[in-house]
């Protein structure tokens, strides 16, 4: 089984040094969009963040960022009589998307800071591309590279790669205060990475802590996602300066040790981006009820908190009292719900193991799950008229028939149409 894990991985980076992300055909017609009239030895464009990394360590590359010497204005001109879209999506920051048959490409003018305040930046266009490497927040994320796959570093950012170091360009205090949402960002690199955290950058950082109050709640939980999203996040649990200060940042996830039995679950059980939150949130108190009422959470993601919250004051940790209720739970709930309930309650019962979680689980997929046998067309057969009603005794009919374990009698049903008040056993 190893040797066709091993197999598969080396096919697919060969695959990528053969077909590299930066040969489509997309590619190829931005740059030579982007180029214009300007001679192919000047540099014009070129790819950073990201991308670059990604496609240095073969893994798979997703979102794509372009640098440009070219302004907005500039873009717009260019991109205006041809097959790509422009869309405006943050020009006051000298950034705009392009859109090329369905593929997503943030542009961005270099750039260098005028003034900053620890939440938003001042910044002129320049086409000095060491300048804008200057205001970059991490040395690896300050790597450019050409259409051709050529690299240019003029951070050393490739060495800090190679040697999985997390490290600011320049002074890390200068550049946490142009963005405090920086500290964060380098939470996630370094559980990433699993670099090390110098003692002069984990005492700035810790000097700090204070003014990411003054940043977006949006973006702080952005990050967040972007940190529980890391396939390696449960190593936040090794690094304690990093732990300390993840959990100085966000106090209401206090319950981070119990993502140590992550470690027990094989590779293919992924755990979602909410059941990861939920792991290190949710207890008897109203604490997840705060944290989304402070981080100005989605609409889901209240919705799945509070479920799963609610079967957790139910339960209380318990497996044996969450089985008694299986078939009821999963006509209610539905069974990816449920399936993710009980994954919780491994985490929060240190006596539930991943044995009798794949148990439960089986036993939640075999379900059948009951299809209540009634409707409006029933009632109005019995003589009712459509309206407030039907919907009332529709209700009564099946809390009856789900506490009589999906089933109800002949003489049982018409007794509670005809008196729905009535509470029949």
């Amino acid at each position: 089984m190893k040797t066709a894990v091993f197999n598969n991985k080396l096919i697919k980076n060969i695959i990528k040094k053969l077909f590299p992300f930066y040969d489509s055909k997309e590619i190829k017609e931005l740059f030579n969009i982007l180029q214009g009239s300007y001679s192919k030895e000047k540099k014009v464009a070129m790819f950073v963040g990201g991308c670059v990394r990604k496609h240095l360590e073969n893994e798979d590359v997703d979102d794509i960022d372009i640098a440009t010497i070219h302004t907005p204005d500039e873009l717009k001109n260019l991109f205006k009589d041809t097959n790509v879209r422009l869309i405006e999506t943050g020009v006051e920051h000298g950034s705009v998307t392009l859109l090329l048959n369905k593929i997503k490409f943030e542009v961005t003018t270099l750039r260098k800071d005028l003034k900053t305040d620890g939440r938003h930046a001042q910044v002129s266009y320049t086409d000095d591309w060491q300048i804008d490497s200057n205001r970059r927040d991490f040395t690896i994320n300050s790597i450019y590279m050409n259409q051709k796959g050529k690299i240019f570093d003029p951070q050393s950012g490739l060495n800090d790669l190679k040697n999985k170091i997390v490290k600011f360009i320049g002074d890390p205090a200068k550049r946490i205060e142009e963005d405090y949402l920086r500290i964060i960002r380098f939470i996630r690199f370094t559980i990433q990475y699993n670099s090390e955290i110098e003692i002069y950058t984990n005492d700035v950082i810790k000097l700090n802590l204070n003014n990411i109050k003054n940043i977006s709640k949006e973006r702080i939980l952005n990050e967040l996602f972007k940190i529980i999203s890391l396939k390696n996040f449960k190593n936040i649990l090794i690094n304690k300066d990093i732990k300390k200060i993840f959990s100085l940042i966000f106090p209401e996830l206090k319950y981070l040790d119990r993502l140590e039995k992550i470690s027990l679950l094989p590779k293919n059980f992924k755990l979602k981006n909410y059941l990861i939150l939920s792991i290190m949130l949710l207890d008897h108190t109203d604490n997840h009820e705060y944290f989304c009422h402070k981080y100005k959470a989605s609409n889901e993601i209240k919705k799945k908190l509070k479920l799963f919250a609610d079967f957790v004051n139910k339960y209380h940790f318990e497996k044996n009292n969450f089985q008694k209720d299986l078939l009821k739970n999963t006509y209610f709930y539905g069974k990816d719900n449920l399936k993710n309930i009980c994954t919780l309650l491994y985490f929060f019962n240190k006596k539930f193991n991943f044995e009798e979680l794949l148990k439960v689980i089986k036993k939640i997929e075999k379900i059948s799950i009951p299809s209540f046998p009634y409707d409006g067309n029933y009632l109005k057969k019995m003589g009712y008229k459509e309206g407030k009603e039907i919907g009332f005794i529709l209700k009564k009919l099946e809390i009856e028939w789900i506490e009589n374990n999906f089933t109800l009698g002949e003489e049982s049903l018409k007794q509670i149409i005809k008196n729905p008040l009535i509470k029949y056993n």
